[in-house]
């Protein structure tokens, strides 16, 4: 439960059609495995005491007198475990009989909750038997204890921020589930006790209406359907269990009968989400009231969840390739709307032969295809000085001629003498000033090219280098729209990687050897072979550590040390703790202190759910404080 990690569980016992002490038997014995993995949510299937497909059956006192003494042996005999279970009962109250879920924990029945949509139509029939919730709850005596019949929210007295919500089957199906205003009333973990057959394409849609109820309603989503043991007179049941979160597929298996899933949902950046959304407006619901209160011990949950190295990068090829393809679209539409709103038919762009700057010029050739400009009006400059390799100028020169983009040299090695010079350094110290003049004579080149055209300068810097303010000020931070703004620096490389595999030769090869150039600024002399000698990774750190910490820090607002115990496990034999520790202090430390070069940043096109710009998604003041958030990164024992 520490940093709102809590494992939940969707169990699919074999039925035994009418026998009940059966059912509560494999229950059991299922909620104490799922305790001894450490589960302490778990929901079961709709009616799962009884079965679902014994129709006409519910109508026989003998089967309800049953299912009562089967679900008190249930609570009974797993009073001991550390868990908050979901079991399926069919309930009898007067001349009515109600589908429900029954809440269980430690010895306590502490609530009854009704389907609310009773199904007749196609092959359903439930209208026969079972009389939809009633709109006000009640107390009601079951299994020995007093309990509260009707809709509503269970909370955790361990854990305030976790409330629990349940719907049945049909109730997820309907145009207003439940699960809507249990939503809006706090829940923020809702179980479905199913029993959902089996037909052509049924498990897509099913696959769809789940992972969308967790997207729209900003949580997590327990869906547990029933499976062997039903009754296959007429219909076939797979034992469907999903394990949804804010539309992410946690987990999930069909016709795996007598076996559960499990995954680890996350309460606290559910909250988060939801909290940053100013129109998920949760607030008490007289309709929903808190109906109980569970307990929970607390203890750290032993992290199963799995987290992608890179959250920007799509891990499967297609979806990769299609999120490519919709990037490049974004950028070349934002560049093709700001050079039609400047009158702009012609664009400068510093073309180092480096990730950055190939990207924003391949996505200015776009562009200006798109737009039906000539590709000669697209101005690559190189502007080698005392760090510039032969590669990567090389490179440049090569990709220009390729696309058939005008390209000029111009040697800044004098220039940049010169304003040594003028400001007193010695030209020999190879410190800040030394890298930043180059940067800055540079864009002064860039921006006067620009105004004598009538163009526009177009930016290279990306996502994670502003993040980290890895950019000279009023230097290669300036432009006068910069496509890459949006784009993380593990997302740029795939980027490339896409154009490459759709282009021709020589620029195929061209962009194939960028990619395997180490990223650097080239603001130092190479070394005595002529390779590169300033590498940014070993200055700032891996870019693939700064974008995994920027990810969980800006868009699940995570503290530093939650960073680090999820980072441990997706990097390990990669990254060292000492190692990962050491980055997320660096990256802490720079993220706040360069807010001023992101609070005049030039515009540019948001592309995924994090952006930096000051007029959009981040608005945070240049002088605000890091303490807090150095402390906790600081205070992380590591080991």
């Amino acid at each position: 439960m520490k940093d709102g990690f809590i494992k939940v569980a969707a169990g699919v016992p074999e039925i035994a059609l009418g026998d009940c002490m059966l059912n509560a038997e494999r229950i059991i014995a299922m909620a104490h495995e799922m305790n001894t993995s450490g589960v302490r949510l778990a929901v079961f299937t709709e009616l799962g005491i009884t079965g679902y497909t014994l129709e006409d059956l519910f109508l026989q006192q003998t089967l309800l007198d049953a299912a009562e003494k089967a679900l008190g042996e249930v609570i009974r005999q797993t009073a001991e475990l550390d868990m908050l279970l979901a079991v399926g009962v069919p309930v009898p109250v007067g001349c009515c009989l109600y589908n429900c879920a029954a809440f269980v924990n430690k010895g306590r029945l502490l609530c009854l909750v009704p389907k609310t949509f009773i199904p007749t139509y196609s092959e359903f029939y439930e209208g026969r038997r079972f009389t939809p919730a009633p709109e006000t709850g009640t107390e009601v005596e079951f299994a020995g204890q007093k309990t509260y019949l009707g809709q509503g929210l269970l909370r955790c007295g361990e854990m305030p921020g976790l409330l629990v919500g349940a719907e049945i089957c049909e109730d997820a199906w309907v145009p207003c589930p439940p699960s809507t205003e249990l939503a809006r009333a706090g829940a923020n973990v809702i179980f479905n006790l199913s029993c959902s057959n089996e037909l052509i394409g049924k498990s897509e849609y099913r696959r769809s209406i789940i992972r969308g109820l967790s997207g729209s309603l900003v949580c997590a989503y327990v869906y547990c359907s029933a499976g062997g043991g039903e009754s296959t007179t007429d219909l076939v049941f797979s034992g469907h269990c999903m394990i949804c979160e804010n539309a992410s597929m946690l987990a999930q298996q069909r016709w795996n009968t007598g076996s559960f899933i499990t995954a680890d949902i996350d309460i606290q950046r559910i909250n988060t989400d939801r909290r940053r959304m100013s129109t998920f407006t949760a607030a008490p619901s007289p309709k929903f009231p808190l109906i109980g209160e569970f307990s929970l011990n607390v203890a750290e949950t032993a992290l199963e969840r799995r987290f992608s190295p890179t959250p920007f990068v799509p891990s499967d090829r297609y979806n990769l390739e299609e999120r490519c393809r919709e990037i490049i679209h974004i950028q070349s539409a934002g560049l093709q709307r700001r050079l039609k709103g400047a009158h702009a038919d012609h664009a400068v762009i510093g073309l180092s032969g480096g990730l950055d700057s190939t990207l924003a010029y391949l996505v200015t050739a776009d562009a200006f295809k798109n737009l039906g400009l000539p590709p000669q009006n697209i101005i690559a400059l190189t502007m080698p000085c005392f760090g510039t390799t032969s590669r990567t100028k090389s490179n440049a020169q090569k990709m220009a001629e390729a696309i058939g983009t005008s390209f000029r040299e111009v040697d800044i090695h004098a220039a940049v003498q010169q304003h040594f010079s003028d400001i007193g350094h010695d030209g020999v110290t190879t410190d800040v000033t030394y890298e930043n003049s180059q940067a800055r004579i540079r864009t002064l080149i860039l921006m006067n090219t620009a105004n004598k055209l009538g163009g526009l300068v177009i930016g290279t810097g990306d996502l994670s280098e502003l993040a980290l303010g890895w950019a000279t000020y009023n230097g290669d931070h300036m432009s006068m729209y910069g496509v890459n703004a949006g784009v993380p620096k593990t997302l740029v490389r795939y980027l490339v990687d896409y154009f490459a595999s759709v282009s021709e030769e020589p620029l195929k090869s061209v962009l194939y050897d960028v990619l395997d150039t180490p990223v650097s600024p080239e603001l130092l002399p190479p070394e005595e072979n002529g390779e590169i000698a300033q590498r940014t990774e070993d200055i700032v750190g891996p870019y693939e550590l700064h974008d995994f910490f920027m990810y969980y820090m800006m868009r699940c607002g995570f503290a530093p040390h939650k960073i680090y115990r999820i980072a441990l496990p997706t990097f390990e034999g990669r990254y060292s703790p000492e190692v990962i520790k050491k980055w997320l202090v660096n990256f802490v430390r720079r993220f706040f202190t360069q807010q001023f070069k992101r609070s005049c940043l030039p515009d540019g096109p948001k592309v995924g759910s994090v952006a930096i710009s000051p007029r959009g998604d981040w608005r945070m003041p240049s002088d605000a404080l890091y303490a807090e958030w150095l402390r906790d990164a600081e205070n992380i024992p590591v080991g």
